[in-house]
């Protein structure tokens, strides 16, 4: 009876978390393979493991012939009813193959591939384990530093943490512990390797999950998160339910449940923004806290043209422009953004141009096309130039000269003869000169 070999079944499949009948699969596979390793692929054995005794069972199987040509395959008449007297012509017999007489080698060779089995069974367990965990947040101890980054002991397994998942100017050293996000699982010739990452979005959506019991039930929703790690953040957030308050309930009684998030990543400033399916109200609420004017709207470009006090566009805008690239990333739309001056400023422009369109009788699209988009590159231009790019008559280019001086003289000037040079830009009340933004 061989309990010590039952006995260490028992205990790998306990420690190692294993399947107990694969272990046994394992350990009659191997067996077999040393076998045939031994006498020739020709030999048929059939291994079996009694789980009773804890003995292995090897059997050679051979067919009964009249006169042996494969003594590997194939057994006499008479020996064979020295086994079994009923056999006859044809049939296949078994008898037993000691175990023992496959030798030192044999014994390594079966020793080694049940330790890569299990190996290999392990491995796939963990792989199987941590590929469902993805977008889960888990913790470890920072054990060594790798080419790639940090390698994190998470109890079963390792992680690798790059470097470019770190949150920027975070200092790590060996021995501390480290919470992160798994990003993702890959398969590779040393087994399952897990990546996770601090800087990743989806790590602050899974902490408000963590923080706020209204966003892990549901009755807050994650619309949204753009960051800029280490430094700024905006999470757009709605309610599902009418008398919940999203911001209130992420925020937390005096800014608890905000505070444990943000000294998780070590200072990082959330702004908190309130979902809208109206992207001019939700372009508001994520470019707070700076006041807006007006927003116009270009579905067709992806465009949101964003008007604001003179006094806001500091604030609209942010500290290196954080402000307004992570409200355009949160909304996935482009955003230009604009003072009240230059606003008045461009469209007091195109309406002048638009009404000596109307009274010249040439069309805005002609004009710009032709490269006259301000009252300042009509005057400077000759008449043959005007009559060549416009393709108008030498009368029309008198009538479009008399509109431009008619509805926006030049100040402190006559008309302008034609040919001459037109007013200066500083001079030119439709065009001031620059705003300052």
């Amino acid at each position: 009876m061989n309990l010590e070999l039952k006995k260490a079944i028992d205990q790998i499949s306990k420690d190692k978390g294993l399947d107990r009948d694969m272990l046994i699969d394992t350990l009659e596979d191997a067996v077999r393979t040393s076998v045939i390793r031994k006498y020739g692929e020709t030999i048929d054995v059939e291994v079996s493991y009694n789980d009773e005794t804890g003995d292995i069972q090897v059997h050679q199987f051979k067919i009964v012939v009249d006169e042996v040509e494969d003594p590997d395959s194939e057994i006499a008449l008479e020996g064979a009813r020295e086994l079994d007297p009923s056999v006859q012509i044809d049939d296949e017999i078994g008898f037993p193959l000691k175990v023992t007489d496959l030798g030192r080698i044999a014994a390594q060779s079966a020793k080694q591939v049940i330790i890569q089995r299990m190996r290999d069974a392990e491995q796939e367990i963990i792989y199987e384990e941590y590929k469902d965990r993805i977008g889960e947040i888990v913790s470890g101890i920072i054990q060594r530093r790798d080419k790639g980054g940090w390698v994190i002991n998470l109890g079963r397994t390792e992680a690798l943490l790059p470097k470019e998942e770190l949150i920027p100017r975070e200092h790590c050293k060996r021995g501390d512990r480290v919470q992160a996000l798994i990003i993702d699982v890959r398969k590779e010739g040393r087994g399952p390797q897990v990546i996770i990452s601090r800087s990743h979005r989806d790590y602050m959506a899974a902490l408000f999950r963590r923080e706020v019991p209204e966003v892990d039930d549901g009755t807050v929703q994650i619309m949204g998160v753009a960051r800029d790690p280490g430094s700024r953040a905006k999470v757009a957030v709605l309610s599902r339910e009418r008398d919940v308050d999203p911001v209130g309930a992420c925020v937390g009684v005096r800014g608890a449940r905000i505070q444990n998030i943000v000294q998780e990543l070590h200072g990082e400033r959330i702004d908190i923004v309130v979902w809208s399916p109206e992207i001019a109200t939700y372009a508001r609420n994520a470019l707070a806290p700076a006041l807006i004017s007006r927003i116009v709207v270009d579905d067709a470009d992806n465009l949101l043209e964003v008007t604001v006090p003179d006094d806001q566009l500091t604030s609209a805008i942010g500290r290196k422009g954080q402000n307004v690239k992570l409200a355009a990333k949160l909304l996935g739309w482009k955003i230009d953004i604009f003072t009240e001056t230059r606003y008045n400023e461009a469209n007091a422009i195109g309406r002048g141009l638009e009404q000596v369109a109307s009274v010249a009788e040439v069309s805005m699209d002609s004009l710009v096309s032709a490269g006259f988009n301000t009252l300042e590159l009509i005057r400077a231009a000759t008449d043959d130039e005007l009559a060549e790019r416009l393709g108008i008559s030498a009368s029309r280019v008198s009538d479009l000269r008399a509109a431009v001086n008619l509805l926006s003289p030049v100040s402190g000037e006559s008309k302008p003869e034609s040919g001459e040079d037109a007013s200066s830009p500083a001079s030119d009340p439709d065009n001031p000169g620059e705003n300052g933004d």
